[in-house]
């Protein structure tokens, strides 16, 4: 596990990409929680708290993954609690698909012309990195 199979080039997009969202953070953190709950209402019940204030965890985990690719052994331990966490609520495999397309989706209203194919196949890397290392820790609870 541990080393990234992302080329210098992937990263850079992602973290360049993502300081253009930030500025607007509480409204992208909004438009992907619609969005999510649009592909799958049923993981509403997953979210019984302050919806602004899970926007920000969501925007600072992102962040942290973010600007951590160039050192994701580093930041290892951080998402396999995380994938950990969300395994004990109840979250399943199939709903990381769903956060993947909610995800894009928002990326791609956000940047506009800026989501290039690029850009975009930077980010399936980096959620398929970010997603895959919490499953194998969230599989660690059966």
């Amino acid at each position: 596990m541990g080393k990234i199979r992302m080329i210098s080039e992937q990263i850079t997009l992602a973290q360049q990409s993502f300081e253009k969202v930030l500025p607007a953070a509480e409204t992208v953190a909004e438009l992907f929680y619609r969005r999510l709950f649009e592909l799958d209402p049923s993981l509403r019940r997953l979210f019984t708290g302050d919806m602004q204030a899970q926007g920000r965890k969501l925007m600072d985990m992102i962040q942290t993954v973010i600007y951590g690719l160039d050192q994701f052994d580093k930041i290892i331990p951080t998402v396999q609690d995380l994938g950990r966490h969300h395994g004990g609520l109840g979250v399943k495999d199939k709903d990381y698909d769903t956060v993947a397309a909610a995800l894009l989706w928002t990326l791609e209203h956000e940047l506009g012309p800026d989501f290039t194919p690029v850009v975009k196949k930077a980010w399936i890397e980096v959620y398929g990195l970010l997603a895959n290392t919490m499953k194998a820790a969230a599989s660690e609870l059966n």
